[in-house]
């Protein structure tokens, strides 16, 4: 039976990957910077989108871009991703969810891209209408 007791080290509960650096007021700081950089990113999407004194066909890049960068902010700063021993399921949980997500894309872009050239010709089908 004493093997399934464990210490109990002042620290509470904690989830996977998240680990107590300093105290309560480091922590939210922590968070709060997440939060400044998340708002910073969002704004900045918005003006790029909005304005004229960005290159328009750059446009679309940049906000592929700083969307990849908001991501990385939550992941980081709210989720605690990290590439700690102790993240290996989450890491791995990430990746896979990201694999899937790009089947899909992916997929759905080839589909499509194809379907013009898997349709049937335009004068067959106007003439089973008549």
């Amino acid at each position: 039976m004493t093997d399934q007791v464990q210490e109990f080290d002042g620290r509470g509960d904690l989830a996977p990957g998240e680990q107590q650096h300093g105290d309560l007021r480091s922590r939210i700081l922590f968070h709060v910077a997440g939060l400044g950089l998340a708002v910073l990113l969002t704004a900045a999407s918005f003006f790029i989108a909005g304005t004229n004194l960005v290159w328009q066909p750059s446009i679309p890049v940049a906000l592929i871009v700083l969307a990849i960068a908001q991501m990385g902010v939550h992941l980081v700063f709210f989720l605690h991703i990290t590439t700690g021993p102790d993240n290996t399921n989450n890491v791995l949980a990430l990746a896979f969810g990201l694999i899937i997500v790009f089947l899909v894309v992916g997929g759905s872009l080839w589909i499509m891209s194809n379907l013009n050239h898997n349709m049937m010709p335009m004068d067959p089908l106007m003439q089973m209408q008549h």
